[in-house]
Parts: C-alpha cells; sequence; structure tokens
C-alpha cells in the first residue's frame, strides 16, 4: 500500500480506537487531527498522500477518537486515551503533530506526559476557549443537536477555507454540505463540547519540550490571535499566514515542510 500505509484498530476499555499508519522511518511521528464528521478508518491512503512528506523520516501514527466519547468528556481525558493508545503501540515517545482540536489534545498531552513528546508542533489551535470559538463550535453543537449536519459542513468549509478557495469550489458547495454526517451524532455532540471548557493557560509554561506554532491570521474558528498568544506564552517560534484561516494546515503549500524543517532542526 502507499508509503506502507496500514490500517488499524486498538481495544482501550470497553471501546476501541481506529488508527492509521503509514511511513518506513525510524522516527515516530504522532498526528491527532481535529474535530470532523467522519474518522481515519478508510482514509488510510489520502492520510498518507497528504503528509508523505513524513514517509521517509518516521513512521506516522494518525489516531482518532475513541469510538465511545462519554457525556462531560474533557481534552484531558482525550488525551489520557493517546496516552493509552502509544503504550498499546509500545511508542515510549514521538515527535508530536496536533491541528485543531487536536492541537488541544497535544497541549494537555504534553502538559500531562512530557516524557511522550519529543518536539511538538500546534496548528490553527487555542490553548483557551475565546468568544470564536465559543460562538461557533457552540453553534456546530446546537446543530447537531437537531442533526443538521448541513450546516455544520457548510460552515467548515466556508469559515475554515480561505475566500478564494471557497469562490473556486462554489458549485460544489451544495454537494458537499450533503456528502458526510457521522454514524453517531451523539459522540459528535460530546466530542465537540469537549472543546468548550478547554482551557490549559494557566499549565501552558509547564511545557519543556521545543514547540512551533502555525496559525491562519484570518482564522475564523479559533482565530489567529489564539495562535499568537500561545506562541507568546511559550517564547516560541510562530508562522502566522497573512491570507489563510482554519484550514491553513491544508491551503498553505510549504505548512508541511515548515513542520519537517522544524522536527530535524537542532
Amino acid at each position: 500500500m502507499l508509503y506502507h500505509a496500514t490500517e488499524g484498530r486498538l481495544p482501550l476499555g470497553d471501546t476501541f480506537m481506529d488508527y492509521v499508519a503509514f511511513g518506513k522511518g525510524k522516527q515516530v511521528l504522532l498526528l491527532i487531527p481535529g474535530l470532523t464528521l467522519r474518522g481515519v478508518k478508510g482514509a488510510g491512503l489520502s492520510l498518507a498522500w497528504m503528509y508523505r512528506l513524513f514517509a521517509k523520516d518516521y513512521r506516522v501514527y494518525v489516531f482518532d477518537r475513541k469510538e465511545k466519547i462519554a457525556a462531560g468528556c474533557t481534552i484531558w481525558d482525550l488525551a489520557e486515551d493517546i496516552a493509552s493508545a502509544m503504550a498499546a503501540l509500545h511508542l515510549p515517545c514521538a515527535d508530536v503533530i496536533g491541528i485543531s482540536q487536536g492541537g488541544m489534545i497535544a497541549q494537555a498531552l504534553a502538559i500531562r506526559h512530557p516524557a511522550l513528546v519529543n518536539k511538538l508542533v500546534l496548528g490553527v489551535t487555542a490553548a483557551r476557549v475565546n468568544p470564536t470559538i465559543q460562538r461557533v463550535v457552540g453553534g456546530w453543537v446546537r446543530a447537531a443537536e437537531n442533526s443538521d449536519w448541513h450546516t455544520i459542513n457548510r460552515e467548515s468549509i466556508t469559515l475554515g477555507y480561505s475566500e478564494a478557495y471557497v469562490r473556486r469550489y462554489r458549485l460544489l458547495l451544495p454537494l458537499l454540505e450533503r456528502l458526510v454526517k457521522p454514524a453517531d451524532g451523539q459522540r459528535f455532540i460530546h466530542l465537540a463540547s469537549s472543546i468548550l471548557t478547554f482551557d490549559v493557560w494557566d499549565e501552558l509554561p509547564q511545557l519543556r519540550c521545543p514547540t512551533l506554532v502555525l496559525g491562519g491570521k484570518q482564522d475564523k474558528i479559533v482565530t489567529g490571535e489564539a495562535s499568537q498568544e500561545i506562541a507568546a506564552r511559550l517564547n516560541c517560534p510562530l508562522h502566522l499566514y497573512d491570507h489563510l484561516g482554519h484550514a491553513a494546515y491544508d491551503e498553505a503549500r510549504d505548512f508541511n515542510q515548515r513542520i519537517l524543517a522544524f522536527l530535524c532542526s537542532d
């Protein structure tokens, strides 16, 4: 399979976690994606292609969230799930990339389990909830409670991507709005709700691993300011894409190159 990609399922307590692994390098890279209506199952080839730049130097693991998510779940709980998955796969430590909600989980993981994280990359994420996150994600929770997946799909594109991208694919938007809905709506609600209570601002200075922050100045979901305040709090490198938003990880051609350069630096 492309870039030695495989898909697996880890038993965790009374449930399981799906994951994708690819690459032939000796180092371990952990990618924690953001909140989504679809999981990683069946996405092995597309993920391996999207992150193929890391396949030479790393064995890359992309973890989904657990299949069963309880009401009241927190970002700290999701970080513990990642730690359990690493233990199950006998991964003593890794370089970690966290995107959006995945970046929140990555921060919690690095704070709670510093020995597991060598280097940390935080993409389009925040260290605490702000009014924009509260409005957008809170709106998604309300939409999900009404099974309004069209709104969530639409806003993921119109709020996440640049205006140029949205204009380019505007004719496809009605189709894209109807393509994806979760198998378990309550699971999505519980995962989205965990974002609304997230706050590691006071604990953030405990991070000791080298960290890179990447964000989009036009981010309409977490804001570009959220990336700036993390970098300022940690006194770490920051790159803010002036004309991109939350989907900078997808739109910026040099996004992965910047990450790899950071991970390979001394």
